[in-house]
């Protein structure tokens, strides 16, 4: 919104500094961001690091460590938007949030594609439609143009806003078609998991395979809402409802990506599942002669 008789020098010189809310005339997000939901996010999230740090480095498994990428992102965008709530008008605090909370959830993803990767070494080739580490150069593949995508279109759309009587549509319309390219990619690999636990129903599975299983229906589930959220809020373009109200962001993005995410800091894979370099382990796991698997995982089951 703009604010009568201020011109576009005076909205450009607002964006730099700290300067207090001036009645009638919104800051980007068209609110004031929360101070209390920023503190809370920025402490969750950092929690969120420690804990995939230690565990990555502790069971050795470093692409873990993508878990903890994305949540330094997430801690950095709800950083930018708690400096908001204190300098409203500060376009870089608006970037800040708006550049790294878009794309965080790609590293969880990452992480998530690696983790089936590690349920076909250890249960078996036969129960995948695809070779193992196909999934991650396609679907890592696809991440990374997503993220291009949504980069190219948060350009545009604030090159277009720095210019007088700019239109940041085009871009947003871009960042739009990132988002829905990602949520698309996460819908073909869920049909690949799914898949996979078809196959191997008649396998007597780890426990630890089993409560990854529920985790990752729970991340994924929380991430797919996200991405929906996200796609109907930037459609409605920067002046929506849905952008520019705050409960649903802190519900529908914040909340969602800190549950999908942090309930793998509860049940991690890095320390349930064996460590690349522990072929013994991996081998013995992954055998199938005479019906070896079968009996080594309903052993493992019960126990």
């Amino acid at each position: 919104m703009e604010a009568a008789g201020l011109t576009f020098e005076q909205r450009q010189e607002l964006g730099v500094g700290c300067k207090a809310l001036i009645p009638g005339y919104d800051p980007a997000y068209g609110y004031v961001p929360s101070r209390a939901s920023g503190i809370i996010f920025v402490v969750l999230f950092a929690l969120s690091t420690f804990g995939h740090i230690y565990a990555s480095v502790k069971g050795r498994h470093y692409w873990y460590l993508c878990f903890a990428i994305g949540t330094t992102a997430e801690v950095i965008g709800w950083g930018g938007r708690l400096w908001s709530s204190s300098c409203p008008y500060n376009d870089n605090a608006f970037l800040m949030q708006i550049s790294t909370l878009i794309f965080a959830p790609a590293f969880f993803t990452g992480a998530i594609y690696y983790l089936l990767k590690q349920f076909i070494d250890v249960t078996g080739r036969e129960y995948s439609l695809l070779p193992p580490k196909l999934y991650l150069w396609i679907f890592i593949t696809i991440d990374v143009i997503s993220l291009a995508i949504q980069a190219a279109g948060g350009g545009l759309a604030s090159s277009a806003s720095s210019e007088p009587n700019g239109d940041p549509t085009v871009g947003t319309n871009i960042m739009v078609a990132g988002v829905i390219f990602q949520m698309a990619s996460i819908t073909v690999f869920c049909f690949f998991y799914a898949a996979f636990l078809w196959k191997a129903r008649g396998v007597q599975l780890e426990k630890s395979i089993m409560r990854l299983t529920y985790a990752t229906i729970v991340s994924v589930t929380c991430i797919y809402i996200r991405s929906i959220y996200r796609t109907i809020e930037l459609l409605e373009g920067w002046d929506g409802y849905l952008i520019t109200t705050e409960r649903f962001f802190i519900a529908l993005d914040g909340a969602m990506m800190i549950i999908a995410v942090g309930v793998y800091n509860f049940v991690h894979p890095a320390l349930l599942l064996p460590n690349p370099s522990d072929k013994k382990r991996i081998e013995g796991m992954g055998s199938d002669e005479e019906g070896g698997r079968a009996q080594t995982m309903g052993k493992r089951g019960d126990a």
